[in-house]
């Protein structure tokens, strides 16, 4: 019997989301069309996540390979091993809370079909137990990711780092990649958090082709009480890392990266910054924290220095984030 490759691998880690998986599960299920392979992994979880995912994917009319992890090794780990075991031309990582929005994959095949990218760049909405009248002011119903002109093929690799930092939207979950460029090098940073700020970038690096799509494929699901809503020690650390080195690789590759590219991801450093900051006075009783690590850390991501910083935002107009920036360096 003759078998094909899948054009698609969905890739989803799982920890913990015994409320949630299901909800997923359906949401890909539901839409699947041939050539697409579905592989979950469960990184260990404490709660009934596993029978769950086990007891669906045995009435599911559309296979789902299960992987499991011996112990807990977080979702760095989990994707990684995902990435792996995945054979479609593409990959697409789903987190487990979260859930496909109707006909995302379909409108992913057509547009694969018509314009074959390296990568393709999605929005997506927010999913919340309770909206708030702050949240429907966010417009979180559609949350753009990139800047470009929508379903037009673009190949201009400047653009895109640009408007990945301009945007600040670089969780992997909303750009659907060739698994080819991932190679065997490039993997998920085990016992990080704040993974995708890392891995982005260095995915986008080796994109020759890639298409942006206006249209919200993913529902991210807000829950409070998150790792990663709440301040701690660890997600400072990690934060003040995530862009290490980036800016070195993309000049080595593209020397003449704009000003306004440099700019853009400077930027991102700042409010980085501006964040550690507001963190670490979180969790030091609100006293002015020590921030001379984190400052050269940020130096060396950017690779300017605080005058040339300052004359970046003078000579764009941009006092206000000027000012910010002086108040937390």
């Amino acid at each position: 019997m003759r078998t094909y490759k899948p054009w698609l691998s969905v890739l989803i880690p799982v920890y913990n989301v015994a409320d949630y998986v299901v909800e997923c599960l359906e949401s890909i299920v539901l839409q699947a069309i041939p050539g697409i392979e579905i592989i979950a992994v469960d990184d260990c979880s404490t709660d009934n996540s596993l029978a769950i995912l086990q007891d669906f994917a045995q009435n599911s009319l559309v296979p789902i390979k299960i992987l499991q992890h011996p112990h807990n090794r977080g979702l760095s780990a989990a994707r990684n091993s995902l990435l792996d075991a995945a054979s479609g031309d593409y990959v697409w990582f789903i987190d487990s809370d979260d859930k496909l929005n109707n006909d995302a994959i379909q409108s992913l095949y057509a547009l694969i079909g018509e314009h074959h990218p390296d990568m393709v760049l999605c929005d997506y909405s927010v999913l919340r137990s309770t909206r708030k009248l702050k949240h429907y002011s966010r417009a979180e119903r559609h949350i753009i990711t990139f800047p470009g002109a929508s379903q037009v093929l673009m190949t201009d690799p400047i653009k895109l780092f640009e408007g990945i930092y301009q945007k600040r939207r670089l969780h992997i979950w909303s750009k659907i990649s060739r698994r080819a460029l991932w190679g065997a090098d490039l993997r998920f940073p085990e016992g990080r958090l704040l993974e995708d700020v890392v891995v982005t970038p260095r995915l986008c690096l080796r994109v020759k082709n890639y298409i942006y799509v206006r249209q919200p494929w993913i529902a991210y699901r807000q829950r409070d009480g998150s790792i990663l809503s709440k301040p701690n020690q660890k997600k400072i650390d990690d934060m003040s890392v995530a862009s290490k080195g980036v800016l070195a690789l993309w000049l080595e590759k593209h020397p003449h990266l704009s000003a306004d590219a440099r700019f853009t991801f400077a930027h991102f450093c700042v409010r980085t910054h501006i964040f550690v900051s507001t963190e670490l006075r979180k969790i030091s009783g609100n006293k002015r924290p020590d921030m001379s690590i984190y400052r050269q850390h940020f130096l060396n991501h950017i690779q300017w220095d605080k005058p040339r910083m300052c004359w970046e935002y003078i000579k764009r107009g941009r006092v206000l984030n000027l000012r910010r920036f002086l108040l937390e360096y």
